[in-house]
């Protein structure tokens, strides 16, 4: 190995010493003793800001419109009409910079309860959470339209039986963001679903197909 490569990696290494192993400091005016300051060096030298975050909280009504492939998994139990609502825990990944429409990917998790139909049959209650993706689609507007869609897991439980039983569920959504004067921002959103759920002991599975009208707030 040649002396010019030896020097230059050892200049390299004495760089990266310094540049980690300085810990900046400042002196306390009280009583004259220095302290460290809780940022390292390294923020000196890479500025790297931090991501966004957004929560949400909605809530609205649920209308279940179709039971397909194995309707009877229920034992002629019916339930149409809900209501529920969901937290909802954001990052934003893009249009950062406030030019470009904003992107979220969220971790929600909500709880509905869809009632009987009559008096044969029982409520049914949902449990949802996962991962969903949320793209608006213009920026600096007063109201922003935005899609979305996820893929979550979800619990159905039917009142007075035992245990609930897990499926996947998949779901779009549109709606609109409406910025106010405070820091909280308004929407309104319609959403679809399509759920499927096994049931032990048969084949088919039983599939759901519901809309949520849902309005909320973000901050």
């Amino acid at each position: 190995m040649s002396k010019k490569i030896i020097l230059a990696t050892l200049a390299i290494l004495v760089f990266s010493f310094n540049l980690f192993a300085e810990t900046p400091t400042k002196v306390d005016g009280t009583s004259g003793s220095t302290k460290l300051y809780k940022t390292d060096s390294l923020h000196k030298y890479i500025n790297i800001p931090k991501v966004p975050k957004q929560y949400s909280f909605e809530f609205g009504y649920r209308n279940i419109f179709s039971v397909i492939d194995n309707a009877n998994a229920l034992n002629g139990n019916s339930a149409t009409h809900g209501a529920g609502f969901l937290l909802d825990y954001a990052w934003q990944l893009s249009g950062l910079n406030k030019k470009r429409p904003a992107v979220y990917m969220s971790v929600p998790i909500g709880y509905t309860i869809v009632y009987a139909d009559n008096n044969l049959s029982k409520d049914i209650s949902l449990l949802n959470y996962g991962w969903t993706v949320r793209h608006e689609l213009a920026v600096n507007k007063s109201a922003i339209p935005f899609v979305g869609y996820g893929l979550l897991l979800n619990t159905l439980s039917v009142k007075g039986t035992p245990g609930g039983v897990m499926g996947h569920q998949t779901q779009f959504e549109f709606g609109y963001n409406f910025n106010a004067k405070a820091k909280l921002k308004y929407f309104a959103k319609v959403q679809y679903s399509y759920t499927s759920f096994p049931k032990l002991g048969v084949k088919e599975r039983i599939h759901f197909q519901f809309a949520d009208l849902r309005v909320g707030v973000r901050f």
